[in-house]
């Protein structure tokens, strides 16, 4: 799915993006979370952003029995709110993420908004990879136990930029990725909550690589520090641009991190480094599509 606004940037403005990654340090209480998050917004704006992104499920996170009753629909009263400061202040929300319900729908799903200047939702996003992992045999954790997976890629676009949209656990993912950037992603904003356990050895070279493998910017912004019912996040919301070269790092804590990010980089990168345009797809197979012509050969 692609849904693009058709919000008009201010005549003679540059095709450069000052944008914002929020960092939080979100928790069980919702009208907490969401204070914080306006007020970052508000500071991030100050600041002359003209995109800001929240980190991932940054309205709750606690313990997972309280998910869905923290959820909401989809435009709702969360994105409202976010849409009034987008049309405030003339800029670009991403809103992170939030765990959404949906009218007839069992499902509880972690999504991703885009908000226009106009407050104007252009885009939506579901997290398609749950996080079900266990590290070091005894920390384990199962997002699927009450999260419904997405099942749509999405692309928007943000003035001259065109992202693409993942949330966190999608980082493992390098297929996703590589879709994004065919389908002409020049960037691509991940919330997350990443664990400190595997943040302080994953994340940057994960941000990093596929940056550099897609020639194009990573916008992540991030929870950080102890959420109940203990557990630890990393932080260290960063911008990434096309040549892998972080741009912008935030400190531990709650704040954030500015950057200005500019596509003809990634037109410039991409030709020095032409591995997209190098890919020789007719010699790729899956490894299930390898075995399904071995199995078509041997029934003959």
């Amino acid at each position: 799915m692609t849904e693009r606004g058709n919000t008009q940037r201010p005549p003679g403005a540059s095709t450069a993006l000052s944008v914002a990654v929020l960092q939080m340090n979100s928790g069980a209480d919702k009208k907490a979370n969401i204070a914080s998050a306006l007020g970052l917004i508000d500071r991030a704006a100050a600041s002359g952003a003209r995109m800001v992104a929240l980190p991932e499920i940054w309205q709750y996170l606690g313990p997972e029995e309280g998910n869905r009753e923290s959820a909401e629909s989809v435009p709702g009263p969360i994105t409202e709110l976010l849409a009034e400061r987008a049309r405030r202040h003339g800029i670009y929300v991403h809103g992170g993420s939030i765990y959404e319900v949906r009218p007839g729908d069992p499902g509880l799903y972690n999504t991703a908004v885009v908000i226009d200047p106009h407050g104007e939702i252009i885009a939506r996003y579901s997290k398609i990879h749950m996080f079900d992992v266990v590290i070091e045999g005894d920390r384990e954790y199962r997002e699927s136990d009450t999260v419904t997976p997405g099942s749509e890629i999405v692309l928007t676009q943000v003035d001259d930029l065109t992202a693409g949209l993942a949330i966190c656990y999608d980082l493992r993912f390098p297929e996703l990725f590589r879709i994004l950037a065919l389908r002409g992603a020049q960037a691509v904003i991940l919330p997350a909550a990443f664990t400190m356990m595997t943040g302080k050895d994953h994340w940057q070279t994960l941000i990093q690589a596929r940056a550099i493998e897609n020639g194009f910017y990573m916008i992540a912004p991030a929870q950080w520090g102890t959420h109940p019912p203990g557990n630890l996040c990393y932080g260290r919301s960063m911008v990434v641009d096309p040549w892998g070269t972080v741009l912008a790092t935030a400190s531990d804590g709650v704040g954030t991190a500015h950057a200005t990010i500019d596509p003809s980089r990634v037109d410039a990168v991409r030709r020095q480094i032409p591995s997209l345009a190098n890919r020789r797809p007719e010699a790729y197979r899956w490894p299930e599509e390898t075995a399904a012509l071995v199995a078509g050969r041997l029934s003959l």
